[in-house]
């Protein structure tokens, strides 16, 4: 996946998508490159659209991240109100379990 990820990098800052460019953003980020694995990506990435393909990526993705349940948020903050709960003697008592 880095190699992917080096590759979106430099292609948001507008670089070209090359085997010395990737292998120094991979370099750059710690990652120890692999020639092959470069050159399978720069090959794999060269008649790619990158921005059509975001753009679809984006779209689809769009319905699926909005579909999530409003409901959870107040169950969250019950839950943490019941745990305010609890005094310190219980939290001592607890405590002293682990101790012996």
């Amino acid at each position: 996946m880095e190699y992917l990820y080096a590759a979106l990098l430099l292609h948001k800052a507008g670089q070209e998508i090359k085997e010395d460019n990737l292998k120094k953003t991979l370099t750059a980020a710690g990652v120890k490159a692999d020639d092959s694995r470069i050159k399978a990506t720069v090959t794999a990435l060269k008649d790619v659209d990158i921005e059509k393909v975001l753009a679809e990526t984006t779209i689809s993705a769009g319905p699926a991240a909005s579909a999530a349940p409003v409901e959870d948020a107040p169950k969250a903050e019950e839950k943490k109100e019941e745990d305010k709960g609890a005094s310190t003697e219980e939290a001592a008592a607890g405590l002293g379990a682990l101790f012996g």
